[in-house]
């Protein structure tokens, strides 16, 4: 999958949801816009990494510390 895809899928999802309000204003998209993003990025990453914080950090470009963080955040720590 190309980050063209990945793009084209959160388009899509987006207008899903504009649909979904039927012209009610949206309030705090961003913030919900990361919380439902990052748990699966997380949850993905850290399986292909075998559950190795270190690596799965590297491949996500953060600090470990900061992955550790948002996993705890997300009750993904194993």
């Amino acid at each position: 999958m190309s980050k063209k895809h990945i793009e084209e899928c959160v388009r899509t999802s987006l207008e899903g949801y504009f649909r979904d309000l039927r012209g009610t204003e949206p309030d705090g998209m961003h913030d919900m816009l990361v919380r439902v993003v990052e748990r699966p990025l997380l949850e993905v990453v850290m399986q292909h990494a075998d559950n190795n914080q270190s690596k799965a950090a590297q491949w996500l470009g953060l600090n470990r510390n900061t992955l550790r963080k948002k996993l705890l955040e997300h009750k993904l720590l194993k």
